[in-house]
C-alpha cells in the first residue's frame, strides 16, 4: 500500500504544485505515494460556504470554526484511521527529520491547511491534532507549509530517490550538517577541489568529510551539538 497524504484547505488549487514535479512528482506518477486534497468548504452549512467567524472575546481577524473543520476531518479520517492527524502552525512543534522519518515509516498522513488567525482549540483537542511549524515564521495559510512536511516525507518513501544513500550521508542523517560537496571544473575561479577527495583513499575522504562536517555544524547550528558526547576523534 502507498503513503496516502490527505490536505484539508481552502484552496485546493495549490495542490499538487511544486509536489507534481522532481522526486516526489515522479514518485506520485508510480503510485508510492499518493494525494488526497479535499476543500474545507465543502463542509460549510451555509449558503456561503464559511468556514471562519470572529474570534470569541474580541480581537482582529477570523478564526476557523470547529464545526466545519470537525466535519472535514472526520469524512476524510473515518474510525479506524490511524494515520496522524497534523495542523501545520507557528506554535507547532519544530519539523524536523527524525520526525519527518517517523511519519515516513508510517501509512500516511492527515494535514490541515489552517487559514486567519487559526483555529478553534476546542478542534485541535477534539480530534487530536499535532501542532506543526516548519519554523519560526507568519505565513499566509499551512497550504505551503503542508507541502514541506510532505516533500521532506516522501522522498524517504522506498523508490523515490535514485540512489537511497543519498539520504544515509545528508544533513541531519547522523546529528550535524552535511559536508561540502564539490564538482568539475577541477579549478574553478582559482579555487581547486580539496586535494583530499581527488585522493582516491577512501578512508582520508571519510575522515575529512565528517571533520568538515562536524566544523560547520559548530559553526552554523550548535545546538545540534548540545547533549551530544564528545570522542576524541571529534576534537
Amino acid at each position: 500500500m502507498s503513503f496516502k497524504a490527505t490536505v484539508l484547505t481552502i484552496f485546493p488549487e495549490m495542490f499538487p504544485g511544486p509536489l507534481g514535479l522532481s522526486l516526489a512528482g515522479r514518485g506520485l506518477s508510480e503510485g508510492r505515494w499518493s494525494l488526497d486534497v479535499r476543500d474545507i468548504r465543502d463542509w460549510a452549512s451555509d449558503k456561503h460556504r464559511s468556514v471562519d467567524d470572529t474570534p470569541a472575546g474580541g480581537g482582529a481577524g477570523m478564526v476557523m470554526r470547529a464545526d466545519v473543520l470537525a466535519s472535514a476531518i472526520d469524512a476524510a479520517s473515518p474510525a479506524g484511521d490511524t494515520r496522524p492527524r497534523l495542523l501545520m502552525s507557528a506554535r507547532g512543534r519544530p519539523l524536523d527529520q527524525e520526525w519527518v522519518r517517523r511519519i515516513a515509516d508510517g501509512g500516511g498522513v492527515l494535514l490541515v491547511a489552517g487559514r486567519f488567525e487559526g483555529v478553534d482549540e476546542r478542534l485541535i483537542t477534539a480530534r487530536n491534532l499535532e501542532e506543526v511549524s516548519v519554523g519560526d515564521v507568519i505565513l499566509s495559510g499551512g497550504e505551503i507549509a503542508a507541502m514541506v512536511v510532505i516533500d521532506a516525507v516522501v522522498r524517504l518513501l522506498p523508490g523515490v530517490m535514485g540512489n537511497p544513500k543519498s539520504a544515509v550521508e545528508e544533513s541531519f542523517a547522523a546529528g550535524m550538517l552535511e559536508y561540502p560537496q564539490y564538482t568539475r571544473p577541477k579549478v574553478f575561479e582559482g579555487h581547486p577541489i580539496p586535494e583530499v577527495l581527488t585522493s582516491g583513499d577512501h578512508a582520508k575522504i571519510a575522515a575529512w568529510r565528517r571533520a568538515e562536517a562536524l566544523k560547520l555544524t559548530r559553526e552554523r547550528r550548535p545546538d545540534l551539538l548540545a547533549g551530544r558526547e564528545s570522542t576524541k576523534s571529534d576534537d
